[in-house]
């Protein structure tokens, strides 16, 4: 690490280590706005598909549709992450979606779209995304270290819940005073802010290992592949992580699709109160990052809770018609999601070698954002045969059941347990290459950790 590179710790203010690093705070800060782009068109786009449609079916079809090239390429995209230089194919991929977003907004400007416009660009949405999303967060060990990655995840995590709380409610006003269109030009350009912080940043500071060799044939891919999944099988905590995640967000994180049809047509609040209500989920969840931001380390009881909370207070969600008690429910159900995956990212971050990050987090995101189009589609599915109610019902559930059978899980094994932070750090990147291996060679032979205290 260069001299300059990090700030000295700001006494008690612990949960800010990860700030002190100038590489970081010029991705968080970039990342911030973009993600309130990012939000408002996630909201404008929903509620044009519904006024387009008027079938939450539609809903999650757009949402299969977009998720779909991440549940098959996803993995592909973890190898990529782990060969290529992760801050070069971050900015290509940040601008080819600023591209898509502005696409978007020319055809909504000039009133030409249609459904199958919004199809073809939550697919291309998709391709990139593969890409993208397991190369932003395995660069995140990169920026920090090992030391300071559990509080990196939860700012990370803090500062997408901020910009959930902010999109939504401007997207909601903008779509109101002056239409959807507005809301897809705002966020093209906000993808100018993450990538001038991505061309600002130091190469010489950022942390990287030894990248992955090019594959040369099928075989060699497949071999990558397999290693990646071996190691999430054969790591305790990193196959709970992502095997509670997935099923839980295929059953229970389907408010994007069910949402707009729940503001509109049970509780009658419009497009402001959609995006009040999911401006609502986002402030529960940047309290829950907060708190994880806080904690050194991830605990399993965390995400044990984040899980059955979010599935317990989705039930209460799809039984109120009281406005003002639906924002409660869905703070809640906010707080529970957040606190249940960055948890998980932060455990599978600390429990995995340099020279495997990108793809095992390929495989996580791969069955948590995969999990959108079989969940989707259902809810959707549900939420037009049945009604909104019930398919939140089901999904909430579900998911409370999934965490029940997971806390049993743990509790009768022996061998759960989130990787210790070591004090000192080792003198150079091979010294930590080997310790990030030391480190996740012993996670599962490790004692069983449910909540214990943070030593």
């Amino acid at each position: 690490m260069s001299a300059g590179s990090a700030l000295p710790p700001i006494g008690r203010f612990r949960w800010r280590g990860a700030l002190r690093h100038r590489n970081f705070r010029l991705f968080w800060f970039g990342q911030l706005i973009s993600l309130i782009g990012t939000w408002m068109q996630s909201v404008a786009q929903a509620w044009l598909v519904l006024l387009l449609t008027h079938d939450p079916f539609w809903l999650g079809v757009v949402a299969a549709v977009q998720f779909t090239p991440v549940l098959v390429l996803g993995l592909f995209g973890g190898i990529l992450a782990d060969m290529l230089p992760k801050r070069r194919t971050i900015i290509g991929t940040q601008a080819i979606l600023m591209v898509l977003a502005l696409i978007l907004a020319v055809l909504s400007w000039t009133g030409a779209v249609q459904v199958w416009h919004i199809l073809v660009i939550a697919f291309a949405l998709g391709l990139v995304n593969a890409v993208d999303m397991p190369t932003r967060q395995a660069i995140v060990m990169e920026m920090v270290g090992r030391e300071d990655v559990a509080n990196a995840v939860g700012l990370n995590s803090a500062m997408f819940n901020a910009a959930r709380i902010v999109g939504p409610a401007v997207a909601g006003l903008v779509i109101g005073v002056a239409g959807v269109t507005v809301c897809f030009f705002l966020n093209g350009l906000s993808f100018l802010a993450v990538i001038a912080g991505l061309l600002a940043m130091r190469e010489a500071d950022l942390r990287g290992g030894v990248r992955l060799a090019r594959p040369h044939s099928l075989g060699e891919v497949g071999a990558n592949l397999g290693e990646g999944l071996r190691y999430v099988r054969r790591t305790p905590v990193v196959l709970l992580s992502v095997g509670l995640v997935g099923l839980v967000a295929t059953m229970g994180m389907n408010f994007n699709v069910l949402m707009p049809a729940m503001a509109n047509d049970v509780l009658h609040v419009g497009a402001a109160g959609f995006g009040f209500l999911m401006s609502a989920m986002g402030l529960g969840s940047l309290l829950a990052a907060l708190v994880i931001a806080y904690l050194r380390r991830p605990r399993i009881s965390i995400l044990l809770v984040g899980a059955f909370a979010l599935g317990v207070l989705e039930l209460v969600f799809a039984g109120v018609r009281f406005f003002p008690l639906a924002l409660v429910a869905v703070f809640g159900a906010g707080a529970g999601a957040i606190a249940m995956t960055a948890t998980a990212n932060s455990a599978i971050q600390l429990a995995v070698p340099d020279a495997l990050r990108g793809r095992v987090l390929g495989v996580y995101l791969t069955v948590f954002a995969g999990s959108t189009p079989v969940g989707g589609l259902f809810a959707g599915w549900l939420a037009s045969s049945f009604g909104t109610p019930v398919a939140l019902a089901v999904g909430g559930g579900g998911s409370a059941l999934v965490a029940l059978g997971a806390t049993v899980w743990v509790i009768r094994s022996g061998h759960f347990k989130v990787p210790r932070l070591t004090r000192a750090r080792p003198a150079s990147h091979a010294q930590a290459g080997v310790e990030d291996q030391r480190l996740a060679d012993g996670v599962g032979r490790r004692a069983l950790n449910v909540g214990g205290p943070d030593r």
